[in-house]
């Protein structure tokens, strides 16, 4: 028996979902903010490898990371942070920012945490790749190649798209 029209648009769109998005990872990330003047900053990492290199404007991320099975969000948040900056993230009171999806599909789920890091202290956590493409040849790449401060208005033009919102719900629960 055939299928109807509307049987196979439906099949045709969930093969287009699953194609696209065939398995929903999920990061957790810990923002670092401070004031300074009055204004809220926040630190963002530029991503690092070949492929964010000449980027600048949605190339800057918060530091997260994939969690591990059955891992807390809170804790992964933690570990990523430090293995991302090369440093533990400061104690003090979380504020939880809940989750966002990204354009990909990936869950981050954000916590924030207030105090102060030097960017020039950044000691990032690196990968491996195969660069060249087809190249055969492996080359390790920092994970985040730099780390800034930024305000809320430039941070807008900074961080890739997927993760303003999150920026967006601290600075307005630091509003509060």
């Amino acid at each position: 028996m055939g299928r109807t029209a509307a049987q196979e648009h439906e099949r045709h769109l969930a093969r287009r979902v699953l194609t696209r998005w065939p398995l929903t990872t999920t990061s957790a990330g810990l923002i670092l903010f401070r004031e300074r003047d009055g204004r809220l900053e926040f630190l963002l990492g530029h991503m690092g490898g070949p492929y964010w290199a000449r980027r600048d404007e949605g190339a800057w991320s918060i530091p997260k990371g994939e969690l591990g099975d059955g891992e807390d969000a809170l804790a992964g948040a933690r570990r990523e942070f430090a293995e991302e900056l090369g440093h533990a993230p400061p104690g003090g009171p979380v504020l939880e920012l809940g989750e966002v999806r990204q354009r990909a599909g990936k869950r981050v789920v954000a916590f924030a945490v207030a105090g102060d890091f030097d960017p020039a202290q950044l000691v990032p956590g690196t990968f491996e790749m195969q660069w060249p493409p087809r190249s055969g040849r492996r080359a390790r790449f920092p994970e985040i190649d730099r780390v800034a401060w930024f305000d809320l208005p430039t941070a807008r033009t900074k961080v890739v798209k997927g993760q303003l919102e999150l920026l967006e719900r601290l600075a307005q629960a630091r509003r509060r």
